[in-house]
């Protein structure tokens, strides 16, 4: 095959690939669903799934974040010939990135810790 070919089979090829395995996963969620619905289960079971998968967003985008972050720390420590570029840029994103993932789990806690429901005191 020539390059022409592989240049354009490949990358649709792939988005195929992607779109396949995304319609996979959205029809499979959607008939699980409508079994348990079928079988007489609470629908609010699929409402405590969406909640925690916000909670995963928000982790990924802290993390990302924390990566940035050290990059950006890294580039400045290399600029200013404080720290060598072969170990301050791993150094500082696995750094940042480590931070981040702690931030996002204490922020989780949090969130969990007033979403719970406070006992009423009646007098």
């Amino acid at each position: 095959m020539g390059p022409f070919v592989t240049g354009i089979l490949v990358p649709l090829g792939l988005f195929a690939m992607i779109f396949g395995i995304v319609y996979l996963l959205v029809t499979s969620r959607n008939r699980e669903r409508m079994a348990l619905i079928e079988r007489g289960a609470d629908p609010t079971l699929f409402e405590a799934r969406k909640k925690a998968g916000s909670v995963g967003i928000m982790k990924w985008g802290l993390f990302f974040l924390g990566i940035g972050f050290g990059i950006v720390v890294a580039n400045m420590l290399v600029s200013a010939n404080i720290m060598d570029e072969d170990t301050a840029y791993p150094a500082l994103i696995f750094i940042f990135g480590g931070l981040a993932l702690i931030v996002s789990y204490q922020w989780q806690r949090k969130q969990e810790k007033e979403d719970e429901p406070k006992p009423r005191i009646e007098q």
